[in-house]
């Protein structure tokens, strides 16, 4: 029985995170006002530690070559959670995670700045 109830939670534990992951995929675009607000906000503070072109810095480049390859939802994760042991700060007191799947897809297609 105690088997049963731990594989059951075991269950529900990968489908939350499917849950949570999946809804990345079907964020809303921000309007047109607080798309300005997140450029705004990727040049300044964003490129406070990725460089204010965002190749670099004290955090690593956030161009369309260095993001590459990595999985889109881990990107999205890691802005709205941070990197712990790192100076990556959590941002979702300030973004939500529509706001922050437009900033990866802006950064992932290269027009993220002017």
């Amino acid at each position: 029985m105690h088997v049963k109830r731990h594989t059951q939670a075991l269950l529900m534990v990968a489908l939350l995170g499917a849950v949570t992951f999946s809804s990345y995929g079907r964020a809303e675009v921000p309007d047109a006002p607080r798309q300005a607000d997140l450029r705004h906000l990727l040049k300044q503070d964003c490129g406070s530690c990725h460089g204010t072109r965002l190749t670099g810095g004290l955090g690593t480049p956030l161009t369309t070559t260095a993001l590459a390859g990595k999985p889109r939802e881990g990107l999205i994760a890691t802005v709205l959670h941070g990197r712990p042991g790192t100076a990556m700060p959590p941002w979702q007191g300030l973004l939500n995670e529509a706001e922050a799947a437009w900033l990866i897809d802006q950064l992932m297609q290269g027009t993220a700045l002017p």
